[in-house]
């Protein structure tokens, strides 16, 4: 009678105070009310006092009740020992907790619980429109739900997860799935990006401040698929705003906002969407770098303007200035094209470190973007050797070692994305010979600096010819001081200054060493002849080839009006010695001249157009025009003048950059070495493995050689036909499988 009248007395007095203090203070119907909705300002400012007015009602009748079910609870504490227990009946204090959910929260008589679910939803809509809410109040009642548990007919559970949560999170996916279309119209991704990451912090502020804990991670889960998910490429793709712009535009704070909220995407699909667009976005810029470089395909043969491959047109030059040869424009194009990949290079690098935090992920996808559109580009070999080239000889502009240290250090990065760096270092090749032989070299720590890190990256075989070359060079300089100790010793003599260069043709380029034919006249030969007998006197087994090509010399010559110092080519000085005894109306023709020298067309076309064609016209050509023709007869100049006392006549040369004809015998010699060494290869590993299956063979031959090139398949194929042909190897009688014979 005690237990059931308690109960009955609690009901009643529930009843009571729901009628005289809730129901009075509910506010206008409960349901979706936005601050649009409600007006906003002063109707929305209205209803959010009506809703704590309302949530204060309920937080105040919990405390009564609360308070005066303590008090009853330790009056009847015989009751809950001596019959609740014993009949597994619910306690005082649980028995009050039950009753104030049935005849408060849940009551049949009156709505309360609508508007209370109503209510809390309405007011945190309100707060996220931006309006002021109390928020001790949701807090305070939200703290209600959650100690109020539903029966097992109801399912258990608290209040706050049955009735509060589930609709909380529904309508919470309605509102953002909403916003973001709505956001995503506006066309505006940084702004897009902006109100994602408010969103997330202030619903983690939201959570924290007055709902459960647990809510968070259903509510984050939420958020990311509502905002990001969906529209990842939208965002990233969105036009004059997304990615590309953003990249652009360099904004790391947008693109740092936009990598980590793409994180917060689950199975890294924002992060992959991110990679995949970035790497698009470099591809891209190397495309269009790319396309820029195509003009440097010229057929352009020898400059006839006298310009030397390393000339270049003097922009501040008095008069009017001329254009820019062919040749000087192609190489022009191709120094840009590097300063372009390197500079691109740069901007994703600070971009990289600066917006995405050095993610290895997002570098390996950048890195390989950049492999890929600059082995696309099949002159990048010659162009990376060219701009090398460009800042280790003397130039009109004077570098300081930190600039040539960076550039070389920039070019070594772009050096790791090339997949033919055998065709690198035949270019590099050419490039160093030249430099070493001319005297062009601006540093020659500079220079072994730059073998130094491509030691590092390739090896000690790879650079182990250019290591040779510096060797010749050094040793060439102690050759001479022998050579002139030699001519003392012997008492001979030289009306001129000699400086022999000795190379070693294995170590140095084809196209430099290559033979090539000058008859030297007999001052001339007397020097070689001389030379020719110290050095077999120092060496045995040995046979010097002289290469006048490869020579320069300084000469005075001595015109009606004065007499000039000239440097110029040993082939020009050649060719000018012929003149030295031929009367002044006398004159040469051009196979008379060719008769004499044994210079092959090529060369004497080019060295006659460097002496009467080019800016300072030493000997004079009949008929006059720039080109020279096997017709053409040639005279001493000695009307010629000139302010200057020193002259340099340039040799008349092609272009730096290959021509399409270069560049096919250019790519025919590489393929010709890589046959070669795709057959090293093979025959080392079958050497060691004694068998091997087909695939497994291919498969290990492509990895050794993939540091130098990459191999096709069809090549290897091709290469292990050939050494079954030559009995290097054998097929065994198991299909696919090969045997090295020995």
């Amino acid at each position: 009678m005690l237990y059931k009248g308690f109960k009955g007395i609690i009901t009643d007095h529930l009843n009571v105070l729901a009628e005289e203090r809730i129901v009075p203070a509910f506010p206008r119907a409960s349901g979706t009310h936005t601050a649009a909705k409600l007006g906003g300002g002063q109707e929305a400012m209205e209803y959010a006092l009506e809703g704590d007015r309302f949530l204060r009602a309920i937080k105040g009748v919990w405390d009564d009740h609360v308070r005066a079910m303590r008090s009853i609870n330790h009056i009847l504490q015989y009751l809950n020992r001596g019959y609740c227990l014993m009949n597994g009946l619910p306690v005082v204090l649980e028995v009050g907790r039950d009753l104030f959910l049935s005849q408060i929260v849940r009551s049949n008589k009156y709505p309360i619980h609508t508007h209370l679910i109503g209510t809390l939803l309405s007011l945190v809509q309100l707060e996220r429109d931006g309006e002021a809410i109390q928020r001790s109040s949701i807090r305070d009642s939200i703290d209600v739900l959650l100690r109020l548990e539903n029966s097992e007919a109801m399912g258990g559970g608290t209040v706050y997860a049955t009735s509060f949560e589930p609709e909380f999170l529904r309508r919470s996916k309605d509102f953002y799935g909403q916003e973001a279309i709505t956001m995503l119209e506006r066309g505006d991704a940084p702004a897009y990006l902006r109100n994602v990451e408010t969103r997330f912090a202030e619903e983690a502020n939201r959570t924290a401040s007055y709902l459960s804990s647990f809510t968070w991670k259903q509510l984050e889960a939420l958020l990311i698929g509502s905002l990001l998910t969906p529209h990842l490429q939208a965002i990233m793709k969105m036009p004059g705003s997304g990615l590309a712009a953003m990249v652009e535009a360099d904004r790391y704070d947008d693109l740092h906002r936009l990598y980590t909220l793409f994180l917060r995407v689950p199975d890294d699909a924002g992060k992959d969407a991110l990679r995949i667009a970035l790497r698009e976005n470099v591809e891209a810029y190397g495309k269009a770098i790319n396309d820029g470089a195509t003009r440097v395909d010229q057929d352009a043969g020898p400059s006839a303007g006298g310009m030397d491959e390393d000339e270049k047109p003097d922009p501040k030059g008095k008069g009017k200035a001329k254009a820019p040869t062919a040749a000087a424009s192609a190489l022009s194009q191709a120094l840009r094209w590097v300063q372009d990949v390197h500079d691109l290079k740069d901007k994703f690098d600070a971009i990289l470190d600066q917006a995405f935090g050095g993610d290895q992920q997002i570098q390996a996808s950048i890195n390989e973007a950049f492999q890929s559109f600059i082995n696309a580009n099949q002159r990048a070999p010659e162009f990376l050797s060219l701009f090398i080239d460009e800042h280790l000889k003397k130039g009109t502009k004077a570098k300081s070692e930190e600039e040539i240290d960076v550039a070389l250090e920039k070019t070594i990065v772009l050096f790791r994305f090339l997949s033919d760096k055998d065709k690198f270092e035949r270019y590099y090749k050419i490039h160093l010979a030249k430099r070493l032989l001319y005297g062009r070299s601006a540093s020659d720590d500079a220079e072994r600096g730059m073998v130094a890190k491509l030691k590092v990256e390739m090896g000690f075989q790879f650079t182990q010819k250019l290591e040779g070359m510096f060797t010749d060079m050094r040793l060439s300089a102690e050759s001479i001081n022998s050579f002139r100790n030699y001519m003392s010793k012997n008492n001979a003599t030289l009306p001129f200054d000699l400086s022999v260069n000795v190379l070693t043709a294995s170590y140095w380029p084809q196209p430099v060493v290559a033979a090539s034919t000058c008859t030297f006249g007999s001052s001339l030969s007397q020097a070689t002849d001389l030379y020719q007998k110290y050095y077999d006197g120092r060496h045995t087994g040995r046979r010097l080839t002289w290469q006048a090509n490869l020579g320069t010399a300084d000469v005075r010559v001595r015109f009606k009006a004065r007499s000039h110092d000239l440097n110029l080519s040993t082939q020009a000085l050649v060719v000018l010695l012929l003149f030295e005894d031929v009367k002044d109306d006398e004159t040469l023709s051009y196979n008379d001249i060719k008769s004499a020298t044994g210079l092959a067309d090529a060369d004497l076309q080019r060295t006659l157009q460097s002496l009467a064609c080019a800016k300072f016209r030493v000997l004079t050509k009949t008929p006059k025009g720039r080109d020279v023709n096997p017709t053409d007869v040639f005279s001493f100049n000695d009307a010629f003048t000139s302010p200057l006392a020193r002259i340099k006549i340039m040799q008349v040369a092609s272009s730096k950059v290959e021509t399409p004809k270069e560049r096919q015998e250019t790519q025919e010699m590489v393929d010709e070495e890589r046959r070669h060494q795709i057959e090293a290869c093979i025959v080392r590993i079958m050497k060691n493995r004694k068998t091997m299956s087909h695939n497994d063979l291919i498969s290990e031959v492509a990895h050794q050689l993939s540091s130098r090139f990459v191999p096709s398949m069809s090549n290897i194929k091709k290469r292990i036909e050939s050494l079954i042909d030559r009995e290097y190897l054998e097929r065994t009688s198991y299909v696919g499988m090969y045997r090295y014979l020995a």
